[in-house]
């Protein structure tokens, strides 16, 4: 007995010490089991048929197909750079010609380290199966570390098959020492979701500027028009870009991707041509001495003139962030065999060009142009102007909608503008909101200059925060070897560092726009945030005590009518407060009623086998059921139709389940004292030892404490009820014929099905801060009003909607 208490304590610690790291035989530890407030019996026993390994193996048409598509999507802003980097670089004239090969050196060094050997080779490996952004690196550490700020995880949630990554076997002791500082830290964790929300919103901000800049210095080739005519022109290609959008990332893809294409092969044929005219000599500047130098030479005046060396790699963020429209293997192809040599030969004819004509260095990408080709090549720039806001754009649909899974952004209607791949959204609203202030800056700033500078800012900004989350990844998940992470982090991070130095310089000049974009929508993003987790944590310590359930279920004056009723909850553990207020308006049920909490995961997408989650409310012949459904933010909810037909068929697969382990199981029981909200047991069919296949959890509802002021007379009635002996145990009566129960569902479903909504006005306590009742009372409620509510995000017919309001003191 006493090595076989010894073993299970081991067992135990093992388990609760590195719980990512599974035993070859995917056992569960006693003690996790104990404390899980669970809603499945199929947890413990899901496949391990990961989305991403299903994704990797993509087959190489598919894989051309998409490069392809990449080439219209993801390279029009880095690709249109050779427009404005020289006269950006050198507003004041080139000076001494040497000055031109340390820029030129500049240029290629930039472009080969950053998203050649940083974004191809180490960032996109950073994705969240398929997904890419600030958000997906988020997310990714999410659900290795604890650092999500949601209230609303569950320890079943790491079981699905694609919320797990591989454990390296390297350097493990490093990786959980680090993760355990960072999940007992609360600053930690606040710290590493504002930077998140901050990255975010300078992505989104890039998708105003890149349009801007890049249709503004496209147009401006015509010398004959003047300047109010450029701006005209421009704000009239933009509003044309914008509302090509609804036509989806794939079709806007196979469009553009010819015209891009077609760029790269002028851009790269003029460069050759310069070359071939004005001389080879400017290669000299892939020595990387005449960087040192460029910067002994002109010092400060060199240390400023970064601000338009960094223009060249703009656009290198979208190769991340469009990610999900495409694969790793398609963005690293396209990216090597066409972007890349392109806009090296590109820029290095320039220079040569320059060398013989220095004083055309303020339009140097239509001088160097031959006459013959002028036009043909001003109408190929101006069409890849246009396409170049289409990265920045996609990058922030894609971004959004990642946030909405995570409660960081109102809610927005989301659409899914291909079947073939499901990571190409669309976003009305936000569409919308970028082409108006892409105009305004447009009419506002009217030169490319003082857009370059706020330019500047977004994106080495967002370059930055992505090396210290992959920094992060480094050390906590792929557990690198500690020199290669020295290496990545020292080395980019001071390039980056430098370059944000010299951005930062011209803030006056422009660069405080980007920075005003970000602290709008960091604001945004941060209250709405702030509220749904005051929100979520109200309702834990409200929910509805099991003691309440069974009063109700012997109180004569409730009556049950025909059909079914889904009561949507945003609470996974356990029944809200707003059923006992709808009992209180409406003193009937629904003859099958489930509690559905709608829950988003960080991971892009989860199986349908793996959706629902169910546990029956006691009494089981009242037939009330709790159900969490997952989804992944790349998942796509359906009609209501599908959404019922789905829900009622797993439905049916738990009862008979249950049935089955009613019938041939035996039941153990086990509790703690210091469970304070709730505990399961483990039932074994007709095993010493369970396996994940025999698995079923018992939940126990215990004494919750409420201390929250609730307005709700329903709430406080409920309140008083509570016993306090609940912690006694609830033991389920065998079911009486399953068939018969899945018929009486089917039944239930036939005779209708009736969502009910609980409209929850959010209000600050009467002893708040002034602050608090600021940001919840007006500046929340005014977010909630003006943006889409949860009936059209969660897909509720309104025919068959039911509310009832209520308000919660937070």
């Amino acid at each position: 007995m006493g090595e076989t208490a010894g073993k299970v304590s081991e067992e135990i610690e093992t388990t609760v010490e590195a719980d990512n790291n599974r035993l070859k035989d995917r056992k569960f530890s006693w003690a996790k089991l104990r404390r899980v407030d669970s809603l499945n019996l199929e947890a413990g026993r899901l496949p391990i048929s990961s989305t991403k390994a299903t994704m990797s193996k993509a087959d190489w048409l598919t894989t051309l197909s998409l490069a392809f598509q990449s080439v219209g999507v993801v390279y029009g802003d880095i690709g249109t750079s050779p427009l404005y980097v020289y006269s950006s670089t050198f507003p004041d004239g080139i000076g001494d010609p040497d000055n031109l090969i340390g820029v030129l050196s500049l240029i290629i060094y930039s472009i080969v380290l950053i998203p050649f050997f940083k974004y191809s080779f180490v960032v996109l490996r950073a994705n969240d199966n398929g997904e890419g952004g600030t958000f997906a690196l988020y997310s990714l550490l999410c659900r290795h570390v604890k650092v999500s700020l949601s209230p609303n995880q569950q320890p079943e949630d790491r079981e699905l098959s694609n919320y797990q990554l591989d454990t390296p076997s390297s350097e493990l002791k490093r990786a959980y020492k680090i993760r355990g500082k960072i999940e007992k830290s609360k600053l930690a964790k606040i710290v590493l979701f504002l930077v998140t929300i901050l990255g975010t919103s300078m992505v989104i901000g890039d998708g105003v500027l890149t349009p801007s800049i890049s249709v503004l210095s496209a147009v401006s080739g015509i010398k004959s028009l003047g300047k109010d005519a450029v701006v005209g022109i421009s704000v009239a290609i933009l509003i044309l870009l914008f509302s090509a959008q609804r036509f989806g990332t794939d079709k806007v893809g196979y469009s553009f991707a010819p015209i891009i294409l077609l760029w790269f092969s002028f851009i790269s044929g003029i460069g050759l041509y310069n070359l071939f005219t004005h001389g080879w000599g400017v290669l000299r500047a892939v020595n990387p001495l005449y960087i040192v130098n460029y910067f002994k030479r002109r010092g400060k005046h060199g240390w400023v003139s970064l601000g338009g060396v960094v223009l060249s790699i703009t656009g290198t963020e979208a190769m991340f962030a469009d990610l999900g429209h495409f694969n790793v293997q398609a963005i690293q192809m396209s990216f090597s065999s066409i972007a890349l040599p392109a806009l090296l030969i590109a820029y290095s004819g320039q220079a040569a060009y320059l060398t013989k004509y220095p004083n055309d260095v303020g339009d140097t990408f239509y001088k160097s142009v031959p006459d013959p080709l002028y036009w043909p090549t001003f109408v190929i720039a101006v069409a890849a102007a246009i396409i170049a806001s289409q990265a920045m754009i996609s990058g922030a649909f894609s971004i959004i909608s990642q946030s909405l899974t995570l409660r960081c952004f109102p809610g927005v209607k989301v659409v899914h503008t291909s079947t073939k791949y499901e990571g190409q959204v669309y976003i009305p609203d936000i569409n919308y909101m970028l082409m108006i202030a892409s105009v305004i800056v447009t009419v506002g700033f009217k030169t490319t200059e003082k857009i370059g500078n706020a330019y500047g800012i977004a994106v080495v900004a967002v370059m930055m925060i992505t090396t210290s989350m992959v920094t992060l990844i480094m050390l906590v998940i792929w557990k690198t070897n500690i020199l290669w992470i020295v290496l990545f982090c020292v080395f980019f991070g001071a390039i980056e560092a430098v370059y944000l130095s010299s951005v930062l310089y011209k803030f006056v000049q422009g660069g405080f726009l980007p920075l005003a974009f970000s602290l709008v929508l960091m604001t945004i993003m941060g209250i709405w945030h702030y509220v749904h987790q005051r929100r979520y944590d109200f309702e834990l310590k409200n929910k509805v005590s099991n003691e309440y359930i069974k009063q109700l279920a012997q109180d004569p004056r409730i009556s049950r009518m025909p059909g079914m009723g889904l009561l949507y909850s945003e609470l996974v553990q356990g029944i809200p407060p707003i059923f006992p207020h709808f009992i209180s308006n409406i003193p009937s049920i629904h003859s099958v009623l489930v509690f559905v909490s709608i829950k988003k995961l960080p991971v892009s997408r989860i199986a349908s086998k793996e959706r629902f989650l169910f546990r029956q409310v006691e009494p089981r012949e009242y037939r009330m059921f709790r159900c969490v459904v997952r989804y992944g933010y790349q998942d796509v909810m359906g009609t209501p139709e599908e959404f019922e037909h789905q829900l009622v068929e797993n439905l049916k697969v738990f009862i008979r389940h249950e049935y089955f382990m009613a019938e041939g199981g035996t039941t153990k029981q086990t509790t703690t004292p210091e469970d304070h909200q709730s505990s399961t047991v483990l039932a074994n069919h007709g095993r010493e030892k369970g396996t994940s296949n025999s698995a079923v959890f018992v939940e126990e509802s215990l004494n919750q404490v409420n201390p929250s002021r609730v307005s709700s007379a329903s709430i406080q009635s409920f309140n008083a009820a509570r016993s306090t002996n609940s912690s006694s145990r609830i033991f389920s009566a065998p079911i009486q014929g399953a068939e018969e129960e899945i018929q009486f569902v089917q039944k239930a479903m036939d005779e209708g099905v009736i969502y009910l909504l609980g409209e929850a006005e959010v209000m600050a306590k009467q002893n708040s801060s002034f602050m608090k009742k600021i940001i919840v009372d007006y500046m929340y409620n005014f977010l909630r009003k003006n943006f889409r509510q949860g009936e059209k995000v969660m897909v509720i017919p309104h025919t068959r909607l039911l509310r009832v309001g209520m308000t919660y003191e937070i």
